[in-house]
């Protein structure tokens, strides 16, 4: 599978070895020389590795739905992740969930990347795009309008939002108000 090349960014498909060095270099057994920024991976990182290490040992390697390591191109260094959460639904809905390092927030690496991995949905036949952030988390909730997503419910913990495309251009769901039911992972400050 290719990695996913941006303007700034490089959306690396996770293989099976690279996600357990990520789970065992949270585990303190870090190897000198991985190409990774300070703090990565963090908890949103691990976990996602290890949902990608089961899904693969239950059903196989999801890819290319499953997740993604968020380089820079200017030196390589991974600053996060982006992710779908599995396969497409009966419906050819797909969850996401995405986050950075702190010492890459605010530079719009996340909108970047967002961006891009919801253009591939697209390319590849997904037929909406659906994630989730928690209520104080106003960066993210940022992030997912500016590549287009709505905010189509809402609880005490968390804004739901969407985008789809039935036919044509992307849009809104409008009144669409069922929430992924999983939560889409952390997302950061892009």
């Amino acid at each position: 599978m290719e990695d996913l090349v941006t303007a700034r960014l490089v959306l690396h498909p996770l293989s099976i070895p690279e996600a357990r060095r990520l789970v065992m270099g949270a585990a303190g057994e870090r190897t000198h020389g991985e190409p990774w920024a300070p703090g990565y991976p963090d908890e949103g990182d691990v976990a996602g590795a290890r949902r990608f290490l089961r899904s693969c040992a239950s059903t196989g390697d999801p890819q290319p739905f499953g997740p993604y390591e968020i380089r820079r191109r200017q030196d390589g260094l991974a600053v996060g992740g982006v992710a779908f959460h599995g396969l497409a639904d009966d419906r050819g809905i797909v969850t996401i969930g995405y986050g950075l390092v702190p010492s890459a927030q605010g530079r719009g690496y996340a909108t970047e990347a967002l961006r891009a991995l919801l253009e591939f949905a697209r390319a590849n036949g997904v037929k909406g795009v659906k994630g989730d952030t928690d209520q104080q988390n106003v960066a993210s909730q940022r992030v997912m309008n500016a590549v287009g997503m709505c905010l189509v419910a809402q609880d005490d913990r968390l804004k739901y939002y969407r985008i789809s495309w039935p036919d044509g251009p992307a849009t809104a769901v409008p009144g669409d108000t069922e929430p992924s039911g999983e939560p889409s992972g952390p997302a950061a400050p892009g």
